[in-house]
């Protein structure tokens, strides 16, 4: 049975700190876009180990990634923890990261990470097709993603548009399959009654009490409620690997150029990408560990599709254009 986050008892290898010196404080603030009911107990367990104080400002990725871009040189922020590939991409292509050690940066594997080197994955979640069993017969299930917009599936979709991992989805399949294809697609949905939701949870939500059937998630917000209703009545669907829909989303961590410690930021860096972080991850988010060389949760495929990541940050604010122009709004 999974652990709750609630009751989670989280060990660590201990990593040590390193004092700014002199009468600096030995403190970094984060931009995070992740939720802080997901990870605010790892960065409660990094300020335990290392002593180091943490400033946190949560909001979502996309948000974050453009609150950056208008602060500048002038954000006090060291690092951005990023929920999706995409704002990191578009962050990088304005030159607002340093570059990390390859210490670090061989931790992860080449698709998971900046080419560059300026960001790295830290976890993978899949796209997925969410459902309720207890509606769904397994023959309604679709082969591919791109089937959502069949009549058979009118009024029983629901999306999420305004959430990064799926705008980095959109901007996935224009890069896999090109724009035309992708704005059929997303006409295609709205022209089917798709609903729309402020997020994946509200997503699951919605099909446990019968308002949908269908929703497009990240794989882990299934057994996250799960563990919290388990009479939680969804379950996922999972996409071939060679489909657009099953893409592996990465979760990432950059340090800004402008970070008043550059070390310091990068021991943050280094417990993300430990062992016992991953592990973490795996048991208490459900995500897919990309360091440290801790096992996936068990009942996950192994394969997925993988993106150039760099390609989805290029299309970073067209994305959103195009999810608006569908007429997919909250």
């Amino acid at each position: 049975m999974r652990t709750s986050l609630s009751i989670l008892t989280l060990v660590f290898t201990p990593i040590l700190a390193t004092a700014c010196g002199g009468d600096d404080i030995n403190s970094l603030t984060i931009y995070s876009g992740r939720d802080e009911e997901l990870i605010g107990p790892l960065l409660e367990q990094f300020t335990e180990q290392t002593g180091i104080e943490i400033e946190v400002a949560y909001d979502g990725s996309t948000e974050t990634a453009l609150k950056l871009a208008e602060e500048g040189d002038k954000s006090p922020a060291d690092i951005f923890f990023s929920q999706a590939p995409g704002p990191l991409g578009f962050l990088d292509n304005q030159d607002r990261f340093a570059v990390l050690p390859r210490e670090l940066l061989d931790q992860v594997a080449p698709e998971f990470r900046d080419a560059d080197g300026k960001w790295i994955g830290v976890s993978g979640r899949l796209r997925v097709l969410a459902y309720n069993p207890e509606v769904v017969d397994p023959a309604e299930l679709p082969a591919s993603v791109l089937d959502l917009v069949k009549p058979e599936y009118a009024g029983r979709v629901g999306v999420a548009p305004t959430n990064a991992s799926f705008q980095d989805f959109i901007s996935f399949m224009r890069a896999e399959l090109g724009d035309d294809v992708t704005r059929q697609f997303l006409d295609g949905l709205a022209a089917n009654g798709a609903r729309t939701y402020s997020g994946n949870s509200a997503i699951v939500e919605a099909i446990d009490r019968g308002e949908i059937d269908f929703g497009l998630v990240n794989h882990y917000y299934v057994y996250q409620l799960g563990a919290q209703n388990p009479d939680l009545s969804v379950a996922n669907h999972f996409f071939p690997g060679s489909d657009v829909g099953s893409l592996v989303m990465v979760s990432g961590v950059a340090v800004l150029d402008t970070a008043d410690d550059q070390e310091l930021a990068q021991q943050f860096v280094e417990f993300l990408l430990s062992a016992g972080a991953q592990q973490y991850l795996a048991d208490a988010t459900y995500e897919l560990p990309l360091a440290g060389g801790i096992a996936p949760p068990a009942d996950l495929p192994s394969g997925g599709a993988t993106a150039d990541f760099e390609r989805l940050g290029e299309s970073f604010s067209t994305t959103q254009q195009l999810i608006e122009e569908a007429g997919l709004t909250i």
